[in-house]
């Protein structure tokens, strides 16, 4: 249970935050940036369910199913959070007491590829490269995607001075891939996707 009765605490005029175990780290750490890439993400995927509703080119059923996801998403991205902020031990032969924290598992992945399979029968394959773009609910998935991206990257540039949980970073590749498909689900599967046109300006 989380309970907040004070929204400024003044433990960070110092330009420092404290994670999980007590420990300071700078608030431009590669850990605190992750974490801040990460509710970024989450914040963008707010966004675009606002645009996911019954429209031209998303029916109803379509639209609910796709917002009961992003909200299990929003979800999970907290629980990214929390193992960002939990540092794993040091020692790569220490052991982490099962459950002790909050960690991402292959589950979550899983889930996510279970959903990429089913929206990705209702789509014809690529012939084109695609912009982002289309309908509101489509290009604000696309957005997503690519702070999704930047969130893996950061996540992968931390993992690399740190031990840091490798299914974290799945998770956040195999989420790039489920906001493509589902933009593309967004833009009337994919009849309405925006083409691109290598050189198109360049004869102008």
């Amino acid at each position: 249970m989380v309970y907040l009765n004070r929204i400024y605490t003044k433990t960070g005029d110092d330009g420092g935050t404290s994670l999980w175990d007590g420990s300071r780290i700078s608030k431009c750490h590669p850990r605190v940036r992750a974490m801040g890439a990460v509710d970024e993400l989450n914040a963008s995927i707010g966004m675009a369910a606002v645009h996911v509703t019954p429209q031209p080119g998303i029916a109803e059923a379509t639209a609910t199913e796709l917002l009961q996801q992003l909200r299990v998403i929003q979800s999970d991205l907290f629980d990214v959070g929390a193992d960002l902020a939990a540092p794993l031990p040091t020692d790569e032969l220490a052991v982490e007491e099962p459950g002790s924290r909050l960690r991402i598992t292959d589950k979550y992945s899983t889930r996510l590829e279970q959903w990429i399979d089913r929206w990705n029968e209702l789509l014809a394959p690529l012939e084109s490269f695609i912009l982002p773009g289309g309908s509101p609910a489509a290009a604000t998935l696309h957005w997503a995607r690519t702070v999704c991206r930047q969130a893996e990257s950061i996540a992968v540039e931390l993992a690399q001075s740190e031990r840091l949980n490798p299914l974290l970073i799945v998770y956040l590749n195999r989420l790039s891939d489920y906001l493509f498909i589902t933009a593309r689900i967004a833009n009337d599967c994919g009849r309405t996707d925006v083409l691109w046109v290598p050189g198109a300006s360049a004869g102008e």
